[in-house]
């Protein structure tokens, strides 16, 4: 068994869900939908690999999830 962060992302309609580590991408209207279509697309992604022979790489160790705030310059008027 292995784990995967998943990234989830409030959008307008619901959420979008990243898997970095696999290169996955989906979404769901609810929070437990995007993240049941995350694990079921990290699935599919890990079948794959495997088929192909590829590696799969693992986190190590959960990543460290942070924010930072940046000022946005506004453009002057022509």
């Amino acid at each position: 068994m292995a784990r995967f962060t998943v990234l989830l992302y409030h959008e307008e309609g619901g959420y979008s869900a990243l898997v970095p580590t696999l290169h996955v991408a989906t979404e769901g209207k609810t929070l437990d939908e995007a993240l049941a279509m995350a694990q079921e697309a990290a699935e599919l992604r890990v079948e794959a690999l495997v088929a192909d022979g590829e590696p799969i790489l693992e986190e190590e160790s959960p990543p460290i999830v942070a924010s930072v705030e940046v000022d946005v310059p506004v453009p002057a008027s022509a």
